[in-house]
């Protein structure tokens, strides 16, 4: 089957050309674009969707480069009971309390509503960092079929961390070597170097070599990172990944960097990894601020869990790096990264058949010559009309076609309140099998 797009404004990610045309898009892993001058008067019978773009933006669809999925389930959450007063305790007593009390249903429902707030948002590639201790076994899988549902592409990894003991390690070890060897498209997770021991680290390594796959990996998200680091081996969590072999490989993926110095982001700008920036959860946790200076140009943006909207991600990493000279041009570029990573990686899912088509009722013009102004202050999420992922159109006119979505919510909103009352009632603090 194709879509043709009647009468569209398409830009160019990349050169940000506009180009007045009719757009076949093909479906498929594969599927490839082309422009039309002119809609045949008969169309061959499996072409039989035409979307007219009169006035509206087409361009290519966004991707995620840091996402907690299992998170989704936290909005409304009850309070924790005692208010953290620094980062490890938001930690201790909210997200690891939380993840320990995932089972695979809320695990299926967070993945499922996060994917389709994703593709109304216009994003068709995840890349995720899961976690749930007493949840481990199938649950990368389960979150693959969740988005596979939905028509959000994804590359996958589960946390490995020391920090629930021997039982969860040794299962989330096996969780990952499984979910890589059935041909899943995933990477190593690590939690950050506070929580992941020498033996643990040299493990995640040796599985990211004998799988080809790189390290996704919290680094230095407060400065209690690089305190234990220091204390426990000696030297600075980048210096130690680094000398680990975490940085020698295209695939790894480093999120937050915040506490890095000079010497780190020179070894990091100098490394084949790529950096994630997540603004608006280091805002929330209240960490630091993003710093760009010295790492190269491989940073992407991500949301943390936050939420699932990056035009929003991206409108506030502008308006938090305008301090150290962030320019819209900058920021789109960050935007887009995850596609070089993406292509650069051999990754599937992200083909120039994965498309957005926005409404955008701007009061003034939007050309080549001011689009990035229209991009940082401008477009917002509800401007997504319809979005394309692999040449299928999984969102038309604001409604999801893939999947109900209101038996989606439906089952969200009771597994949130399900995993709420073990929260409240505090069952699930410890580790099965523990």
């Amino acid at each position: 089957m194709a879509i043709i797009l009647k009468n569209a404004t398409f830009i160019d990610w990349q050169s940000l050309k506009f180009r007045e045309a009719h757009i076949r898009v093909e479906e498929g892993p594969r599927g490839s674009l082309e422009f039309l001058e002119r809609i045949p008067e008969q169309l061959p019978e499996h072409e039989d969707t035409v979307l007219d773009c009169s006035g509206k933006l087409v361009t290519k669809a966004f991707g995620n480069a840091h996402h907690h999925v299992y998170s989704t389930l936290a909005l409304g959450m009850p309070a924790p009971p005692k208010k953290p007063a620094h980062f490890y305790e938001i930690l201790e007593f909210i997200w690891w309390r939380l993840d320990r009390a995932l089972d695979a249903e809320m695990i299926e429902a967070g993945a499922l509503a996060a994917a389709a707030a994703c593709a109304k948002n216009g994003v068709t590639f995840v890349i995720d960092h899961h976690a749930s201790p007493n949840a481990v076994d199938g649950s990368l899988e389960t979150i693959a079929r969740a988005f596979d549902r939905v028509g959000v592409s994804h590359l996958l990894c589960y946390e490995l961390s020391d920090r629930d003991g021997e039982s969860a390690r040794q299962a989330a070890l096996e969780e990952t070597e499984n979910y890589l060897k059935s041909g899943g498209q995933g990477l190593v997770g690590l939690h950050a170097s506070f929580t992941v021991g020498d033996e643990l680290l040299r493990k995640a390594v040796f599985l990211a070599e004998k799988y080809a796959a790189g390290l996704h990996v919290h680094v230095a998200e407060d400065a209690m990172d690089q305190k234990f680091c220091w204390r426990d081996y000696g030297k600075r969590v980048i210096r130690r990944f680094n000398k680990a072999g975490v940085l020698d490989f295209d695939k790894t993926i480093l999120a937050h960097c915040l506490h890095i110095d000079d010497q780190e982001r020179e070894i990091v700008r100098n490394s084949k990894a790529f950096v994630v920036q997540n603004t608006e959860s280091n805002l929330n946790n209240n960490v630091g601020v993003f710093q760009s200076r010295g790492l190269g140009s491989r940073i992407m943006l991500g949301t943390d869990g936050m939420h699932s909207d990056m035009l929003r991600s991206a409108g506030v990493s502008f308006l938090i790096g305008q301090s150290e000279g962030v320019t819209p041009a900058e920021i789109y570029r960050r935007f887009r990264e995850i596609h070089r990573y993406l292509a650069k990686n051999h990754f599937t899912g992200d083909g120039e058949n994965n498309l957005v088509i926005l409404n955008v009722d701007s009061p003034t013009e939007i050309t080549p010559d001011n689009f990035l102004s229209h991009f940082v202050y401008g477009i917002e999420s509800r401007h997504v009309e319809s979005v394309i992922a692999s040449g299928k159109l999984i969102v038309h006119q604001g409604k999801i076609l893939t999947v109900n979505e209101e038996d989606v919510l439906r089952f969200s909103r009771e597994m949130g309140k399900k995993l709420w009352k073990k929260l409240a009632e505090g069952t699930a603090d410890g580790i099965a099998g523990c």
